[in-house]
C-alpha cells in the first residue's frame, strides 16, 4: 500500500458505515499523527496497537445515538494534486461543523489549531 493516509480514511468510512467497533490499519508515523488529532477533535473513541498484531493500530470508531460521528470524510489532497491553504485563507473559510485536517510545519493539525498557531499548509482531509 502506497497511500496509508488515504487507505486509513477509507477504512475509518467503510467501518462507520457497516457499524464496526474498531477497525485495524497498518502503523505509520503520519497515520499515528492524524488518528491524534481525530481523538483530540472526539472523532474516533481511541487507537491504541493491536494485541494481535505489533504492526497494526486498532481504531476505536465512536457512534452517538446509533449513528456513527463521522457522517462524511473527504481527501482533498492527492499524491497527483497537492492542496496548500495559506493562514490568510484559513481565516476566510467558514467550515462550520467540519473539520479540516491540515499537515503544518508544526505537525499535523486541525483548522482551529491552524489558526490559533498562524500556520498554514497541506490540507489533508475535510470531515464533517
Amino acid at each position: 500500500m502506497n497511500h496509508l493516509l488515504w487507505d486509513m480514511l477509507t477504512r475509518l468510512r467503510n467501518g462507520q458505515k457497516s457499524r464496526k467497533f474498531s477497525i485495524l490499519h497498518p502503523k505509520s508515523k503520519l497515520c499515528n499523527q492524524l488518528l491524534e488529532v481525530f481523538y483530540k477533535e472526539g472523532f474516533i473513541s481511541g487507537y491504541k496497537i493491536s494485541s494481535s498484531n505489533s504492526d497494526m493500530f486498532e481504531i476505536l470508531l465512536k457512534y452517538h445515538k446509533r449513528k456513527p460521528v463521522i457522517n462524511k470524510i473527504t481527501a482533498l489532497s492527492k499524491p497527483s494534486k497537492r492542496v496548500y491553504i495559506s493562514v490568510q485563507n484559513l481565516w476566510k473559510l467558514n467550515t462550520g461543523l467540519s473539520l479540516l485536517i491540515l499537515s503544518t510545519s508544526k505537525g499535523v493539525l486541525s483548522d482551529k489549531d491552524s489558526r490559533r498557531l498562524n500556520v498554514g499548509g497541506e490540507v489533508f482531509c475535510i470531515i464533517k
